[in-house]
């Protein structure tokens, strides 16, 4: 491919780079965590949101558990500005909860958004200029020293007008385009802007570095991010935040490192909405951490309510195939993975185990508002005996016997592969029940009645139907069904044997259906199924055994006498 020979490295190792975020191998508390879907996120948005949706979405952020919100750009327009005006006027922001503006480091632009804030209860005002050297050659045309008296004035302004309206203020500075920035040269600013405000420990700044345009490796940035928190000034009473992009497909690894080498607080959207190809992905890096065994302080277990509502609101869609929310990401189609999932899951409730080791699932489905029976495993060409019988398992209670489930499994891969289709787990059990409890009928027993004498089994009766004809055939046995399969081979004059039998309960409750499975084979050869179902297992199993006949005459198309 053409074209690479033009581009060369854009982004700025530390002088001194560090290493000491290696050493660890794991986030052990959530960060600070501050939502920007609503100013980042919506000026992404092909149609913005109107007002009344941002309130909503404000609401679900809330809900979620988000304490810091950025509600969006105040002198951007007015819907902007009216929408943080509404937020304070109707007294939605809770108590607990810190909104946060966004403004350029420019005069007219600060004073707008101080008028927009007066009255919040807890406010953030994020002030940033960029100062990456592409920035300062080719668009300001300002030195490095004029670049950061931008900064600086800003930061006096902001402390001045901080006195000037009612609520608590707070104050966040960002080195925009940091990734085109030497990292010695962001410090610089940083600390100045950090020396007109002097934050204390009642009073904390936030420092942000945003990859403005992703260009490093993640590692490359959890060096520059390292550097950054040991050369800060007023380390102790500052907040490191992290804005991740995504141009490279790694905002969520750029952020993890990026807390590993010293950051304190992460801004991101809801699946990573955001310019370009987006924002940290802030529900994958809060569910990463519940998959360690990290509280994230966020709750995503309406996770199918949250997504609907993200995707209402903005117009964007999750992708199937997206981290924890999508529609496919517990889904297994593979036969090798189905099985394991199925004897993962089985061994879990055997061993009552509450630690969540199934293989092929990083979570539990269920932390999340999803069930085993329709998002785990689902059936198509692919799949296999394990996933089939685990299917029917979950979804009817069947417990398919372990000789029964290769022939089972086969059955709906050739009717999902000859239909190109998945099959859904209603199809799944029509075709279980065409097959093995509703076949094509050669006969049926009509009627059973048992004899017994001195509690011993003495014979039974049954009445076969054929052709419209019916007969009346005796028997006896060591046993009710085999006294019945007795009386069936007596009637046909035909020789198999009966080598497998289970069955087991549908349901726990006193009124529960039996279910019973019969294979029998002939010339000790393949076996041929039946099932039946009743309240009374020898009604079950009697129909199980005429079942597995029936088949066995279907498919071997034998001469009846």
């Amino acid at each position: 491919m053409k074209g690479f020979d033009k581009y060369q490295k854009s982004y700025f190792m530390p002088p001194v780079p560090c290493y000491d975020w290696i050493k660890k191998d794991c986030i052990t508390k959530p960060p600070v965590w501050c939502s920007v879907d609503l100013r980042d996120g919506n000026q992404a948005l092909i149609e913005p949101m109107s007002l009344e949706e941002k309130v909503e979405y404000f609401q679900m952020l809330v809900k979620i558990g988000f304490k810091e919100i950025e509600v969006g750009f105040p002198a951007a327009s007015e819907t902007e500005y009216n929408f943080l005006r509404v937020l304070i006027e109707r007294n939605l922001i809770p108590e607990d909860v810190t909104v946060q503006v966004l403004t350029q480091a420019r005069e007219h632009i600060i004073r707008r958004t101080f008028e927009a804030v007066d009255g919040a209860p807890n406010a953030i005002v994020h002030v940033y200029n960029s100062t990456s050297v592409a920035q300062r050659e080719q668009v300001f045309k300002k030195s490095k020293e004029e670049i950061k008296q931008i900064a600086v004035d800003g930061a006096v302004l902001l402390k001045k007008l901080a006195n000037e309206v009612r609520g608590k203020i707070r104050f966040e500075y960002s080195p925009e385009s940091f990734h085109g920035t030497e990292v010695e040269y962001a410090v610089e600013v940083c600390n100045a802007v950090l020396d007109v405000w002097q934050p204390a420990a009642d009073a904390p700044a936030i420092i942000n570095i945003p990859s403005t345009v992703e260009n490093a490796m993640p590692h490359v940035f959890a060096n520059q991010v390292e550097y950054v928190s040991k050369h800060l000034k007023y380390r102790e009473n500052i907040v490191l935040s992290l804005h991740p992009h995504n141009d490279r497909g790694c905002g969520v690894a750029a952020a993890e490192l990026g807390v590993l080498a010293g950051a304190d607080r992460l801004e991101g959207t809801l699946f990573g909405n955001g310019e370009r190809t987006g924002n940290l992905d802030i529900v994958t890096v809060a569910m990463n951490l519940h998959s360690h065994g990290v509280d994230s302080k966020l709750d995503f277990s309406n996770m199918q309510e949250i997504k609907e509502t993200y995707e209402r609101l903005t117009g964007m869609q999750v992708s199937a195939r997206e981290p924890y929310a999508g529609e496919l990401v517990f889904t297994a189609f593979s036969g090798s993975h189905q099985d394991a999932i199925s004897k993962g899951m089985s061994y879990r409730e055997t061993k009552g185990q509450n630690e969540w080791t199934v293989p092929y699932l990083p979570i539990d489905p269920k932390d999340v508002g999803r069930t085993y029976d329709s998002d785990v495993i689902r059936i198509n060409s692919q799949s296999g005996k394990g996933g089939v019988a685990y299917v029917f398992k979950q979804n009817f209670g069947m417990v398919i016997p372990e000789k029964m489930r290769e022939e089972v499994g086969y059955l709906m891969k050739g009717i999902s592969d000859h239909a190109h289709a998945e099959l859904n787990p209603e199809q799944m059990l029509d075709v279980f029940k065409k097959e093995y409890y509703e076949p094509e009928k050669t006969f049926q027993i009509t009627e059973c009645h048992f004899e017994q004498k001195d509690g011993i089994l003495a014979k039974v009766t049954i009445v076969i139907v054929r052709d419209g004809t019916a007969e009346v055939v005796e028997a006896k046995g060591n046993g009710r069904l085999n006294a019945v399969n007795n009386a069936i081979k007596k009637y046909f004059d035909i020789s198999y044997s009966l080598n497998e039998y289970e069955e087991h309960s549908l349901s726990r409750n006193s009124s529960s259906k039996a279910m019973a499975y019969v294979g029998i084979t002939q010339d000790e050869k393949k076996l041929y199924w039946g099932v039946g179902t009743d309240e009374d297992i020898i009604k079950a199993s009697v129909q199980a055994l005429e079942n597995a006949v029936n088949n066995l005459f279907i498919q071997k198309k034998d001469k009846i006498r």
